[in-house]
């Protein structure tokens, strides 16, 4: 597929069907309560027991937001997310409600440019835990094992290489950081934060709808090699909620191109990471502009 060379071309690029919420959000200001402005999403309480997720087209590299934006990105989040919130509804139930505009509460349809980026959802207790799958052996996990064969308490195998699948996939959780950079949890310091019971469920949906997304992605030319689920409480019951699959929470790789032994080319963040990488910013806040050419081939 050829994408557009420049940002002004965009509006011929797309369909004209999309070109009214092309519009490119950096944030939102609405008469609602803002609960929280994470580094993507803004999140709004609306009534007592729900919320309004807006994904806007920022973008965030090593837990710092960037100053550039991504058109069109809050769309492309929110659809993924909306895709994989139905397909994995026989696993686990989920936060959403609706995303289609037009089933929106009507105090809200006079806000067009919440179409196509925004879910409205259930309002939950969130569990403090980023519920990491690793298939292979990529990113920060590669960089972990080369220095001590342990990922998150792990003993993993000493010859395996870069980008390795992995003989199955393992569950690597971190701390869910307000701030600053989340931090490896071992399964006993998992089961101290949260519990033995809930700590176990929790992994056993994470492997479970891991292996699910990656055979259904296989069969399109897509490798998961590793992806991040978050989890609430709605009425005392566990239920997924924030993102799902997407490209700001896995690493995808193309199945026809996949070669282990060196970094893969991603569908995700990881290029951006590659190039603050190459320019050796020290992935501390005030972060970077993107040069034009970063934005569009992201």
């Amino acid at each position: 597929m050829a994408y557009p060379k420049s940002l002004s071309s965009l509006r011929s690029f797309y369909p004209k069907r999309h070109i009214q919420i092309m519009k490119i959000i950096s944030e939102t200001n609405f008469p609602l309560k803002l609960i929280k402005r994470g580094k993507v999403r803004d999140i709004y309480e609306f009534g007592e027991d729900k919320l309004l997720i807006i994904a806007t087209d920022r973008i965030s590299a090593f837990d710092v937001v960037l100053p550039s934006l991504i058109p069109h990105k809050g769309q492309v989040l929110t659809g993924l997310s909306v895709f994989w919130f139905k397909k994995t509804k026989k696993i686990i139930e989920n936060h959403l409600i609706t995303a289609d505009f037009n089933k929106f509460p009507e105090e809200l349809k006079k806000y067009t440019e919440l179409k196509g980026r925004t879910m409205l959802v259930k309002r939950t207790q969130p569990i403090p835990v980023e519920c990491i799958v690793r298939g292979y052996l990529s990113g920060s996990a590669w960089s972990a094992y080369q220095a001590q064969k342990l990922i998150s308490g792990i003993k993993l195998s000493p010859d395996l290489r870069e980008s390795a699948k992995l003989p199955e996939p393992i569950f690597t959780p971190t701390t869910k950081a307000i701030t600053g950079h989340d931090q490896e949890l071992t399964e006993s310091e998992i089961k101290n934060l949260v519990g033995k019971n809930l700590a176990e469920k929790l992994k056993s949906i994470s492997l479970k709808i891991y292996l699910f997304a990656s055979k259904l992605a296989e069969k399109r030319g897509i490798i998961i090699a590793d992806t991040k689920f978050e989890f609430g409480l709605f009425r005392k019951k566990l239920i997924l909620i924030d993102e799902l699959l997407t490209p700001d929470s896995s690493r995808f790789w193309s199945k026809s191109e996949y070669r282990p032994g060196k970094t893969q080319k991603s569908f995700d963040k990881q290029f951006v990471r590659d190039y603050l990488m190459k320019i050796n910013w020290n992935k501390t806040s005030p972060a970077p502009q993107l040069p034009e050419e970063i934005i569009k081939k992201t």
